[in-house]
Parts: structure tokens; C-alpha cells; sequence
């Protein structure tokens, strides 16, 4: 029986492209659907740090609730917002193709970078510690917000950058000139993808969003997320991460910073496809053999306080 697919989404410009190219590619396969904007608490709340709310998926809590009550059927989400274990009788539904992963400066001139006088802004402990590691003498101030709302505060103020994911920026075209692709940063699990869940229990959208994955950026994602699943990582530690098909080859890097920079644990490893399964956690055990578990153990016991 056909009926209209009730589609979740945040209400921010980009949450909207993202939930908008999910209606259209519903409905050139003949599904009804209907958008359903609501306002996630990650967005209400701009002047505390992610990690101080103490709450995983912030951007994604809301959405699952509205879900649970039934009010939307499936809901679209930036994929690195998303927790690794997601809510009881809530199911991956698909994970659109994969945009740009990387990280980008947007600045106001690169003279500051051969100066040890430099300000940038970031809301992400994961860049705010590339970032020092690269630049020590660097000052990181918090910026939080949409993208419009980042980008506006960046003009606004005596920085002389603030970092951004460039898939993005890229989606919903406000892409500056005055930009540097950051190729030395590696990128939050997940960055550049798109993921739409649905109710485990609900076999109509289920089957409607099968239609919609992307293997092989379903492969990528699985890969780091499951590396960051293994350090338990969530929002609340520097953990970069990026997964990379090359024909029947994934490549794989992985990192864990300390929260000031200074101390760095970095794997990088090739495997076969048809050995992929669990490759992600093997890479995090390398990590936590190789210091990871007592870093780890640190960052917690900081962020407590």
C-alpha cells in the first residue's frame, strides 16, 4: 500500500538541502514524502560547547524522538553527527553517495600561518587539537552554529580563520574564494555523508530508502565508525578518521589527539575488500595498545572536570 513518507529534518539551510535531495530522490522512484522541520537542541543552545552538554547525538536526539512518537517515518542527518549506537528500534535505512570529506580553512589571509600569532575558530575538539598540534603557539577559540550562522560570526570578529567541513559549504554553494583545503586534517568518521533511518519495525520505508545506498560509501563509513565506536570516541575526543575505496583496495587513517595537540597516536593501514569486516576496530586496537587506552582514559577524566 503507497503512502506518503514523512521526512525529519533539522531546519538549518544545509539540514534542509540534505532532507530536500532525499525527497527528490524518493520521489523519482515514485514515493509520496513530506518534509517535517524541527529544531534540535545543539541548535537552540549556541554558547555551550557540544561536549559540555554532555549529551551524544544532540543534533540527532530530537529527530529520534520525533520518530519514536511517530510524527515523522524516517529522518536525514549529517552522518558524523550521529551517534555510533543508535537508539532502540531505530535502523539505518541508507547512506547517500559520499561528498567532499575534507576539512577547509576559510581566512582572512594565510600571512598568520608563519606567525606564531594566529586565532582560529572551531567548535570540534577533533580540529581544535590538529590544528595545535600543527600550529603550538596558535590560539583555538569555540565557534558554534550552523554554517550561515559560523560564517557570519568569522566576519564579525578578529579571527583569522575558523574551520569548516567543505561538503558543507559546497551543498548549499557558500563556498568562499579565501579558502585552504586543510589535506593534513583528517576528518570526523563520517564527514561528507548523508544517512537517513527509519523505525526498524517499519518494512515500507525500510525497502523505499534501499533503493537510495551507496555501497561503497556505506563501506567507508562503516569502517570509521566502527574505529570510532572501538575508542569510544563520540563527540567528546579528538578522533579523525577516513576510509578510502580505491578499486578492490580500502585505504584507511586514523588518528587520537590529546586535547591540547601535543600528543598524537596515527594509524594507517590497506586491506582488501573481502577482508573489511571488523578492519575498523582492529585499527582502534592499535591505537589503544599503542597508548590510546590510558590518552583516552585522560581526555575523560579532563572533560569531567
Amino acid at each position: 500500500m503507497s503512502r506518503t513518507i514523512r521526512i525529519g529534518t533539522r531546519d538549518s539551510e544545509l539540514a534542509l538541502w540534505q532532507a530536500k535531495t532525499v525527497q527528490n530522490a524518493l520521489e523519482k522512484t515514485g514515493h509520496q514524502t513530506q518534509l517535517v522541520p524541527v529544531k534540535s537542541t545543539g541548535d537552540l543552545n549556541l554558547d555551550q560547547p557540544l561536549y559540555e552538554m554532555g549529551i551524544t547525538g544532540i543534533f540527532t536526539k530530537t529527530l529520534d524522538v520525533a520518530m519514536i512518537k511517530e510524527e515523522v517515518d524516517i529522518a536525514v542527518h549529517s552522518m558524523k553527527d550521529v551517534p555510533t549506537a543508535l537508539p532502540k528500534g531505530i535502523v539505518e535505512g541508507a547512506v547517500m553517495k559520499r561528498a567532499n570529506p575534507k576539512d577547509i580553512l576559510i581566512h582572512k589571509g594565510t600571512e598568520f600561518l608563519d606567525s606564531s600569532e594566529g586565532i582560529i575558530a572551531t567548535g570540534s575538539l577533533r580540529r581544535k587539537a590538529q590544528w595545535l598540534h600543527r600550529y603550538p603557539d596558535h590560539k583555538v577559540v569555540d565557534l558554534r552554529g550552523n554554517v550561515n550562522t559560523r560564517m557570519q560570526k568569522l566576519e564579525d570578529n578578529d579571527w583569522n580563520g575558523a574551520i569548516f567541513a567543505a561538503a558543507g559549504l559546497e551543498r548549499i554553494e557558500i563556498k568562499p574564494d579565501n579558502f585552504i583545503d586543510l589535506n593534513w586534517m583528517i576528518p570526523a568518521p563520517a564527514q561528507g555523508a548523508m544517512l537517513i533511518v527509519a523505525m526498524e519495525k517499519d518494512d515500507y520505508c525500510r525497502k523505499a530508502l534501499a533503493g537510495l545506498h551507496h555501497r561503497n560509501s556505506g563501506i567507508e563509513v562503516q569502517v570509521e565508525r566502527e574505529f570510532l565506536r572501538k575508542l569510544e570516541g563520540g563527540c567528546t575526543a579528538p578522533i579523525g578518521a577516513l576510509a578510502k575505496i580505491d578499486g578492490e583496495k580500502l585505504h584507511f587513517k586514523g588518528a587520537l589527539f590529546s586535547l591540547d595537540g601535543k600528543q598524537k597516536i596515527e594509524v594507517e593501514r590497506t586491506v582488501s575488500l573481502d577482508q573489511v569486516e571488523n578492519f575498523g576496530i582492529s585499527c582502534a586496537e592499535h591505537i589503544l595498545q599503542n597508548g590510546g587506552k590510558e590518552l583516552m582514559t585522560h581526555i575523560k577524566s579532563l572533560l569531567k572536570n
